[in-house]
């Protein structure tokens, strides 16, 4: 029954210019536009997913389907990629904002500083003031919410949920240990060999591959994500996780005491 119920949920993918770089944004629900839709059905608080690295939000549609029907289909939920770790399919137009905050670069937007810049930048861009919002941020994604805490105070955010967070010592965790040397010290080798073996191949081959291992994974999803075999892509999401082992390092408990009842 819960499957019948996800299959109909609505799932609208986008890509809109953020912070000069192209973004797959994933909405669950009839909601497309938050600003033209003016009307009283006109949702009051939007759940917006932050993902981790690597940041491929179609990964998310499952959650978000489910988050969807437990809302009683009353909310979006919407997931957004991050910047460089999607790429537009080719003829997919790029929907752009005429708002300052969407239309300009931001410096070292690959980054983890970056990054944090380029989800401010999509939620007061694409997100009403008067619309509260939930964050949802998963992994590295916790860190990035409570950054848009602290960073942007006047954002109506109402509740903040950060699941498997990544957000102190990073490099000292058992997998950091591992990561640390190969994304900060050999990372220029991991671009060389990512874009010798990728590049030249030919994208069915790319696809088939995905289909294989997500079969494998026992993983679905609607949106075929190809991007996962880009070297462009794979080289923005080491370039994330190299900044994220120097500069994840000590909690900030101030942000989260006071945002505690959040």
């Amino acid at each position: 029954m819960d499957s019948e119920i996800k299959e109909e949920i609505p799932v609208h993918e986008e890509f809109v210019l953020c912070g000069g770089v192209e973004t797959q944004v994933l909405k669950c629900g009839p909601w497309d536009d938050l600003f033209n839709d003016q009307n009283v059905n006109r949702p009051k608080l939007l759940i917006f997913i932050i993902p981790g690295n690597p940041g491929f939000s179609s990964f998310y549609v499952p959650f978000a389907k489910a988050l969807y029907s437990l809302t009683n289909r009353c909310f979006p939920v919407w997931t957004i990629s991050h910047a460089g770790h999607a790429l537009a399919p080719k003829d997919t137009k790029i929907l752009t904002a005429s708002e300052d905050a969407n239309a300009q670069e931001i410096k070292d937007i690959y980054g983890l500083h970056g990054q944090i810049e380029h989800k401010l930048a999509f939620l007061r861009t694409h997100v009403p003031k008067e619309v509260k919002l939930m964050l949802i941020g998963h992994s590295i994604g916790s860190y990035i919410a409570l950054q848009i805490l602290k960073r942007a105070p006047e954002l109506p955010v109402i509740h903040t949920f950060l699941l498997f967070p990544t957000i102190e010592r990073m490099a000292e965790s058992p997998n950091g240990r591992i990561a640390t040397p190969f994304l900060c010290w050999f990372r220029y080798a991991l671009y060389v060999t990512g874009y010798l073996l990728l590049k030249p191949c030919p994208e069915k081959i790319k696809s088939l591959i995905i289909r294989m291992g997500l079969q494998v994974m026992n993983l679905k999803t609607e949106f075929l994500q190809t991007n996962i075999l880009q070297p462009f892509c794979l080289a923005n999401a080491a370039y994330l996780g190299g900044q994220e082992m120097m500069q994840v390092v000590k909690r900030d408990d101030e942000i989260i005491k006071e945002h505690l009842s959040k």
